[in-house]
């Protein structure tokens, strides 16, 4: 079975939207960090918004490795309107996202990786889709924001798997759900 792991950049008091607005810093700790995460992942699940945020930004970009990681990789997008861009490896899905996602989650291959999508990760995070959480906890307070946990309607139990701090003052967590 395959792991799907959400990478979020988040502000000190949760905010997920738009890291580009409190992220001023990505120091080479947190470089190496996404180069880890992305290192196993051979799928993306990107929401509409993202999806179209990213699609007139990466194809063109230069950041290394995240370019060529996203440029290359298979993306499921989620939404129900046909996509305005071509995006290499970009495929629509329109059917049952909790469906869709156990269906790609028990197929063969490496981990699958949320990256931003924060109306998606919510929803594979209420589904128990979502293994692993990999944040980066960026020392400012965004103040408003959609934020990435925000929603959560039971409790859950995570196990901390890492906490390393950066350069820049921002903070390494990666979480597991204590699942049975």
């Amino acid at each position: 079975m395959r792991k799907i792991v959400l990478y979020s950049l988040v502000s000190l008091d949760g905010v997920a939207e738009n890291p580009d607005q409190f992220v001023f810093e990505f120091d080479e700790t947190m470089d190496a960090n996404l180069a880890d995460v992305i290192g196993s992942q051979d799928t993306v699940l990107l929401g509409r918004r993202q999806y179209e945020e990213w699609a007139s930004y990466w194809p063109t970009a230069e950041h290394e490795p995240f370019a060529s990681f996203i440029n290359s990789v298979p993306k499921y997008v989620f939404t129900s309107a046909p996509l305005p861009a071509g995006w290499t490896n970009t495929t629509v899905v329109p059917s049952d996202t909790v469906e869709f996602v156990r269906d790609l989650k028990n197929g063969a291959g490496g981990e699958i990786g949320v990256h931003g999508s924060l109306s998606l990760a919510r929803s594979l995070l209420a589904a128990g889709l979502i293994d692993q959480i990999r944040l980066v906890v960026y020392p400012t307070l965004a103040g408003s924001g959609r934020k990435l946990l925000d929603d959560a309607k039971a409790v859950q139990k995570l196990k901390l798997q890492r906490a390393e701090s950066t350069p820049s003052g921002g903070l390494l967590l990666d979480y597991e759900f204590a699942r049975p």
